[in-house]
């Protein structure tokens, strides 16, 4: 996966709490292949009405916050079912953190496990940020993985909280695929030394 360390892009306000996994990516496109790329599926019916017409309202849809690759929002962003697909969405779309007052805990174990950021800030916090960029849309935020900080466009800095293992797999650009073949080796001579002894069961 693509490592994250230091991001400084344009951020988009969701004024919207309570955004679920299925608002994020309605589940009838989770059987989709992981290749296929996910961006035209996210947020399908907030973005789209029923005929594929962009609802010039919604935020992602305005000029301003189409390259958006930070998205600011509210309380308990990502709850709801357990759904991979949904920062498949937010990632395939071009969003690499999403800052928040709190998470559903499977989405956000499931950003960290490919390469999204979620940040917890306090309500204040998330508040003041979306302000800045609704009064100025196109601003950019700054997101500093290694210093835990991030910085909106008049300075004021907040810093966040992540777990150090998961905070060494982000920086590095290791998912759980990565972790294991950095034992590669270590499993080849077990393997090796395993059919020597056991290598009745080989032949």
């Amino acid at each position: 996966m693509q490592a994250f360390t230091d991001l400084r892009a344009v951020a988009a306000p969701l004024e919207m709490t309570n955004v679920d996994t299925d608002q994020i990516l309605p589940s009838r496109f989770i059987r989709l292949p992981r290749s296929g790329g996910y961006q035209d599926f996210l947020f399908r019916d907030l973005r789209f009405d029923a005929d594929g017409t962009e609802k010039p309202g919604f935020v992602l849809n305005q000029p301003a916050f189409r390259r958006a690759q930070i998205l600011v929002a509210d309380r308990n962003f990502g709850g709801g079912s357990s759904r991979e697909q949904a920062p498949w969405g937010l990632l395939d779309f071009g969003i690499r953190c999403v800052i928040a007052v709190d998470f559903g805990e499977i989405f956000y174990n499931n950003a960290l496990k490919n390469g999204l950021l979620p940040v917890q800030l306090d309500a204040q916090a998330c508040a003041h940020l979306r302000a800045r960029l609704a009064s100025a849309p196109g601003t950019m935020l700054q997101v500093d993985l290694p210093s835990q900080t991030v910085t909106a466009d008049d300075g004021t800095r907040y810093t966040f909280a992540i777990d150090p293992g998961r905070k060494h797999r982000l920086l590095e650009g290791l998912d759980d695929i990565g972790i294991t073949l950095r034992h590669e080796a270590a499993m080849a001579a077990f393997e090796a030394t395993y059919r020597q002894r056991f290598d009745w069961l080989f032949n």
